[in-house]
């Protein structure tokens, strides 16, 4: 009887690859996220980098902006930040919330006017910011605020968001550079009629919108996060024939 032997290196190539097959993805998703402070929001949207959600109310009536931001850290010890940028894209410019843990482990959330890549400190922004607070649960950061922005910016905005590993005194260290956070931006539209409703529940379906209404499971959603056999993306059926061929050379 033939035995197959594998080299080391081999070896090693083959336990990576099966273990992104077997791990499952953690994706966040808006339409089932939960609040424990009854904070209640006309929109949500799933942003496209950094496994992130964003829950936001705008009132015209009296140009206040309401968000919650959602997104895991780079490491528990990390931070997380959503802003606006009035001048462009980018983050030089923006004007952003940053909330992280401070030297007692409490959440803490401060401003940035962003001048610069080479320039976070902390201080006053551009909007008047009616109230914010942060919270950390499950692996995952929040950033709550409110900011009355200018009559330029009521119809559509220039958001960003991102996330970083390390704080050191107080100061939030730099983020990663990879695609993921490289694309942490978007435009937002405030003058959307309210498409998903959240607040301290998660989701029903009523009149073809997407209601969140406390007292209901979340496992009852009928839009739930995709889910992935492999958090990588990779296709599983492509992997096992990978690993069959593999085998089979050695």
């Amino acid at each position: 009887m033939a035995v197959l032997r594998l080299s080391p290196p081999f070896l090693l190539l083959l336990i990576a690859l099966t273990t992104l097959l077997l791990t499952p993805a953690f994706s966040l998703d808006c339409k089932s996220e939960k609040f424990t402070n009854k904070k209640m929001y006309s929109n949500c949207t799933n942003l496209p980098a950094l496994n992130s959600t964003l829950h936001y109310t705008f009132s015209s009536k009296n140009s206040t902006l309401s968000v919650a931001f959602i997104a895991p850290p780079a490491s528990p010890d990390g931070w997380v930040a959503w802003g606006i940028n009035p001048i462009g894209t980018g983050m030089a410019g923006s004007q952003a919330f940053i909330a992280f843990k401070d030297s007692k482990g409490s959440m803490v959330v401060k401003t940035y006017n962003i001048s610069s890549y080479a320039s976070i400190v902390e201080g006053k922004i551009l909007f008047d910011v009616v109230d914010s607070s942060a919270e950390f649960s499950n692996g995952v950061m929040t950033i709550f605020a409110t900011v009355k922005l200018p009559e330029t910016l009521m119809g559509e905005i220039n958001h960003l968001w991102q996330v970083g590993s390390s704080v050191k005194n107080g100061v939030p260290m730099k983020h990663a550079f990879l695609p993921d956070n490289l694309k942490a931006m978007a435009k937002l539209q405030l003058d959307v009629k309210a498409s998903n409703v959240t607040t301290s529940g998660s989701n029903s379906t009523a009149s073809g919108s997407n209601t969140t209404a406390a007292g209901s499971s979340a496992a009852n959603s009928p839009t739930k996060a995709p889910s992935n056999n492999s958090a990588s993306g990779i296709d599983p059926m492509l992997l096992l024939s990978f690993i069959n061929v593999t085998c089979s050379i050695l």
